[in-house]
């Protein structure tokens, strides 16, 4: 049984988990952003990040330096440290004239990058001197918002959805951070901001999510057109695309090298297979293993309560989720072996997923 945790009525538009899952940093669709705790089976609010001055849009919160990097629709991203149990804020000097959209931790945690409307990537990396984060951009040919981002294993390798109805993989690689970057399927990334790969789906829509496999050898994405891509650097980036009868999606994550999870308008996690295609495999929440003996469709209701001119009418899903999927989350194992999935969606619920 998926394990539910409610936060309240509000939306919850971004989180991340702290490295053994005991704290969480949420935000519920405002400028702020909360820590909290979880002990005895219950959730308590530790602490409070109040810098941002509008809508926090991303949290990442780094497992190996537990540095947290937040950033919002006001133009800004803060690098958070704690001290003596609190947190204070570093700056990072963005250069954006427009709201940050997304944010992501690199794998070794030594640059993080901001995605935007300015229709640019803003790579960041820490200046020692001035103790503040610069950024460098990526540019061209993004040609409208940036919605996700996700690394590369390898540290030098970035994935980027857009509004354009684009996927697009870039060398992130800095010369002054980073070691010189091995050969990979996906090109030679020596120079910053090189464009390794451009793709789109038929039909076209804004993509929502986006996410490497473990190995790096795989990005999946998703998009506001109900379709899921695959692009498979072991076959010459070899672009397999399944346009599915489900509401949009809104995030995608790989749970082992073969299967993702995909969730969003839905309110339900479904996973599909891949092996040179997709495959639909099952929905881990099962609505019809919900369905009450007896009770009548949706369909049906409506019609007798037409012939009735009733205008009462149950609004309650037959899903845990009782509202659009925003953002899952690997809470136990890994992209390579993850056993358990977390979800949080715009009903203000967090949930837990065993992953069979």
């Amino acid at each position: 049984m998926p394990d539910a945790h409610s936060f309240g009525v509000d939306p919850i538009t971004c989180y991340s988990w702290n490295k053994d899952q005991t704290q969480l940093a949420l935000s519920v669709n405002n400028n702020e952003v909360q820590i909290q705790n979880f002990a005895n089976g219950k959730w308590s609010l530790k602490n409070t990040l109040t810098d941002h001055t509008q809508r926090v849009t991303g949290i990442d919160w780094a497992s190996k330096s537990n540095r947290i990097v937040t950033c919002a629709a006001d133009r800004n991203a803060y690098v958070w440290v704690q001290e003596s149990g609190k947190w204070s804020p570093t700056l990072v000097v963005l250069g954006i004239t427009r709201a940050a959209t997304c944010v992501k931790w690199s794998p070794m945690e030594n640059k993080f990058a901001v995605g935007s409307g300015n229709r640019c990537v803003a790579v960041c990396s820490y200046d020692k001197e001035n103790n503040w984060w610069t950024s460098k951009k990526i540019k061209k040919p993004i040609r409208s918002t940036v919605t996700c981002l996700d690394w590369h294993p390898n540290n030098y390798l970035i994935a980027c959805g857009s509004t354009d109805f684009k996927a697009r993989v870039y060398s992130a690689y800095i010369k002054e951070v980073d070691e010189k970057p091995a050969p990979s399927n996906w090109g030679t990334t020596n120079n910053f901001a090189n464009l390794m790969g451009e793709f789109s789906s038929e039909a076209g829509g804004w993509v929502h999510g986006i996410s490497f496999s473990a190995s790096g050898n795989h990005l999946a994405w998703v998009a506001h057109d109900s379709s899921i891509c695959v692009v498979d650097a072991n076959h010459g980036l070899k672009l397999t695309i399944v346009k599915t009868e489900y509401l949009p999606f809104m995030d995608v994550i790989w749970i082992n090298e073969s299967s993702i999870i995909v969730a969003g308008y839905g309110c339900v996690p479904m996973r599909f297979n891949y092996k040179d295609s997709l495959t639909f495999v099952g929905k881990l929440d099962d609505a019809d293993s919900k369905q009450q003996p007896g009770k009548v469709s949706a369909m049906a209701q409506f019609k007798a309560m037409d012939s009735r001119a009733a205008t009462d009418v149950e609004t309650t899903l037959n899903s845990t989720h009782q509202n659009t999927i925003v953002q899952l989350s690997v809470f136990a194992g890994g992209k390579e072996r993850c056993t358990k999935l977390s979800s949080v969606g715009t009903d203000g619920q967090i949930v837990i997923w065993d992953i069979k």
